[in-house]
């Protein structure tokens, strides 16, 4: 349309020389057109230096672009693999953690339990102790009143009350051992003294001598001291034995605990480590999709607007082209 107004124009410039030849010479007709070839040549020179900047525009962010994008794909595909990564390490750590932890407590539970028992095994011994040093005690006091008497020496004013009310408690206490100890009559022997203790230190007047049977009573009394002294040696024996693999059980479950502990406190911070690394991942992931999804839906746009440029380009370049060969006709026909 623009060329055929054009060329039109051209017709009726060359129809007002042919009827006004004297007053406007060809010359004058010849340099306006010439003029117009210029103009338009100028106009297509322009229009091809804004169009290499808005190609060269559109050629170096169609490469950024795509550069991005593809930057972004290869990101996202790493952070995946880090989440993938981190979530098995997170679920690896809280499995252990809770294993840990039972192991930690069940070891303080068993040392808890160890040491209640042996508080209990130590109580028991102090009381098992002190009745047999009162047994102990009450046998040798025993034992001093009938051998100052076997020895022939006056008897001198002993608490015999004492040593009465302390074998009474001894045979009470100690009554079922005393049973597999002795035999009846040696049982029958310690229960008469202990009733009635002042009856084995009568003196027989016909022979000027203290009873016979004090003499028994002190034998099977001292036999009586030899057993329990022996008893009491093996009980503080097995108690150091006790106390002892205590206290090897204490160490060895002590090092387990402080190890696990550890191990523990170890697991916890490299679970917290893992699961910010985690988060983060998770977020930039987030954050690296939006930018891929900005820069595609840019790029695009970029393609279309740059294509549609060209097409446009090609166009005005087509028309104006046309437009000069029409000024170019006009003027060979001068």
């Amino acid at each position: 349309m623009k060329v055929a107004t054009t060329f039109a124009c051209a017709a009726t410039v060359m129809a007002s020389v042919e009827e006004d030849q004297k007053n406007r010479p060809v010359t004058k007709v010849i340099n306006l057109l010439k003029d117009m070839v210029k103009q338009l040549e100028k106009e297509a020179e322009e229009d091809e230096e804004v169009y290499n900047k808005l190609s060269c525009w559109c050629t170096n962010n169609d490469k950024e672009k795509t550069k991005d994008i593809a930057d972004a794909e290869d990101r996202i595909n790493n952070l995946i693999s880090t989440i993938e990564e981190k979530t098995a390490t997170s679920s690896r750590l809280n499995t252990e953690i809770s294993n840990l932890e039972q192991e930690v407590s069940k070891n303080q539970a068993a040392l808890d339990k160890a040491t209640s028992i042996r508080k209990k095994e130590l109580a028991d011994f102090n009381e098992d102790e002190k009745d047999m040093l009162q047994s102990i005690s009450a046998l040798k006091s025993a034992l001093v009143v009938l051998g100052k008497h076997n020895g022939g020496a006056a008897f001198l004013d002993m608490q015999l009350g004492d040593t009465q009310v302390a074998m009474a408690a001894m045979l009470k206490k100690h009554g079922a051992m005393l049973g597999d100890m002795l035999s009846a009559e040696d049982m029958r022997v310690v229960k008469a003294f202990t009733q009635s203790p002042e009856q084995f230190l009568q003196q027989d007047s016909s022979k000027d001598s203290y009873a016979p049977q004090s003499g028994e009573v002190y034998g099977i009394l001292k036999n009586m001291l030899s057993t329990f002294e022996a008893n009491l040696s093996q009980s503080q024996k097995d108690e150091m034995s006790s106390q002892s693999a205590y206290e090897e059980l204490k160490a060895a479950k002590e090092d387990e605990i402080k190890e696990g502990q550890n191990h523990l406190e170890n697991n916890k911070e490299e679970l917290a480590s893992t699961d910010e690394d985690l988060a983060n991942a998770k977020e930039d992931l987030e954050d690296t999709r939006n930018s891929l999804s900005a820069d595609q839906k840019f790029l695009m746009n970029l393609k279309q607007k740059c294509q549609q440029s060209d097409q446009e380009y090609e166009e005005r370049q087509k028309t104006r082209q046309e437009e000069i060969s029409a000024v170019s006709e006009a003027l060979s026909f001068l």
